[in-house]
């Protein structure tokens, strides 16, 4: 049998201590890493400074490792990027949403196409 059309959609996260590690997340690490401040990140996403922060501060303590370095503004400015430990997790996640995109994606001709 085969199938035309097949949508495969799909959602993964990392789970400890009932922190999810998700899309959401790696969204938020991605654009503090990539803007250098929590409170631009936050704009970009369309939510609070103080909601992305709690997300942060509740990942920090359920999953029991720092992500985010800050420096209050001043004369220098200030500025937050990722602890090295966040740059790993963030890596590793990337890395498994890719190799499951590929298998997912891979699914329909798989099973569905007689093959």
């Amino acid at each position: 049998m085969k199938l035309t059309g097949f949508n495969t959609e799909y959602k993964i996260w990392l789970e400890k201590n009932g922190a999810i590690f998700g899309d959401g997340l790696s969204d938020l690490l991605s654009s503090i890493s990539g803007l250098g401040s929590i409170s631009r990140a936050s704009r970009e996403l369309g939510m609070s400074y103080r909601a992305a922060w709690g997300k942060i501060r509740v990942a920090e303590k359920k999953w029991g490792i720092p992500l985010v370095v800050t420096r209050v503004g001043g004369e220098a400015g200030g500025w937050a990027k990722l602890t090295p430990e966040a740059e790993e997790l963030l890596k590793t996640y990337c890395r498994l949403q890719q190799e499951v995109d590929e298998f997912v994606q891979n699914l329909p001709e798989k099973f569905f196409t007689g093959r």
